[in-house]
């Protein structure tokens, strides 16, 4: 759950491998989606957890054929994408185009992502580990979401023409914003999603306004279209990657509940280490933050501070002759016990 560019979806597949943050595992085997979690046939259904719900939520994005439009609003800031999912069991393809700011299409094949901008003639290849389907969620490697998250479930609400439960998704500490997730009730997915401040109240929303599901989507059709950029300047960022400690940086102590996900860096993998710009991937499972580290520049890296855009926020900091950029869907103390807690090895 997640940055905002024109779309938060997109913004999360270009910028931020929010996870990187890695995907859920099935909830349980032949026709599981069709119940609610902990639902048993011929008895008193069980309480159902969050991590119940949580693998439910993920495992329809997964097994779900869709088309819809979807709206994030964060601020005064509103944007809207199409987006066509399809999975045939094994591989899963997106397609998903911008409405409203600058014209672009992300496609995405397992872990190809291939963003393509028309008025620049420009177009992004990359590999990412994984698909993330909307909404954007990861499991951490010790599952331990619900050491910091409780559930509470609300009710029954319509949203896009189809009846869903609403779960609020509170956290323990003041480390971690809260949600309100609108779950279809037949299939499981998502189809409204709020961030919540520590006061309850909603600083980004995303929510389909229209929806198809079991829609007429075909691999072969997106993935034709993923191989069609003539006309195109292919870029093709050189990730590598890395380790923290390779690259001389460690946490003195961590933050509570987030664990490293993944790190890289950008560039020539023969430069020293240090040198090139690295970006380390935190998650607790639900929120994620990533730390940018570079070598400072005087001549870009004029001003420290704080800013925010709907649930995300950033602080910039020059940690001696590095300098710094913390973001993530968190709130600004979390961001400084991260920069607080990074250090130099070498």
């Amino acid at each position: 759950m997640s940055r905002v560019g024109d779309c938060r979806v997109l913004a999360r597949g270009l910028g931020r491998p929010m996870a990187g943050l890695a995907l859920w595992v099935a909830l349980a085997a032949s026709g599981a989606m069709a119940q609610t979690p902990g639902a048993a046939s011929g008895g008193t259904a069980a309480p159902p957890s969050l991590n119940q719900w949580l693998d439910r939520l993920q495992d329809a994005s997964r097994r779900r054929a869709y088309i819809g439009t979807f709206v994030v609003s964060a601020g005064t800031t509103m944007s809207a994408s199409k987006i066509w999912h399809v999975c045939d069991g094994t591989q899963q393809m997106e397609r998903i185009d911008s409405l409203t700011g600058t014209a672009r299409t992300t496609l995405r094949k397992n872990d190809e992502v291939l963003t393509l901008v028309p008025e620049s003639r420009v177009a992004w290849a990359e590999k990412r580990e994984a698909l993330r389907p909307f909404p954007d969620q990861i499991k951490t490697p010790g599952n331990a979401i619900e050491e910091h998250y409780t559930l509470r479930l609300l009710g029954v609400e319509r949203v896009a023409g189809f009846d869903a439960d609403v779960l609020h998704i509170q956290p323990r500490d003041a480390l971690r914003f809260g949600y309100r997730v609108w779950s279809e009730k037949q299939t499981g997915l998502t189809v409204k999603m709020q961030t919540l401040d520590g006061q309850g109240q909603v600083i980004e929303q995303m929510v389909f306004s229209e929806l198809q599901l079991d829609a007429p989507v075909k691999m072969d059709t997106l993935s034709k279209l993923m191989a069609k950029t003539q006309g195109y300047k292919i870029l093709r960022p050189q990730l590598n990657k890395t380790t923290p400690e390779a690259q001389g940086w460690r946490l003195r102590q961590d933050v509570p509940g987030f664990q490293g996900m993944s790190s890289h860096t950008r560039g020539d993998p023969a430069a020293p280490a240090g040198s090139l710009p690295m970006q380390w991937v935190f998650s607790d499972g639900l929120s994620s933050v990533s730390l940018f580290v570079e070598p400072f520049d005087a001549q870009r890296h004029r001003r420290e501070g704080a800013s925010s855009m709907g649930a995300t926020h950033s602080l910039t900091v020059r940690l001696g002759q590095h300098w710094l950029t913390a973001m993530g869907e968190v709130p600004p103390a979390t961001l400084r016990e991260f920069a607080q807690s990074l250090e130099r090895l070498r």
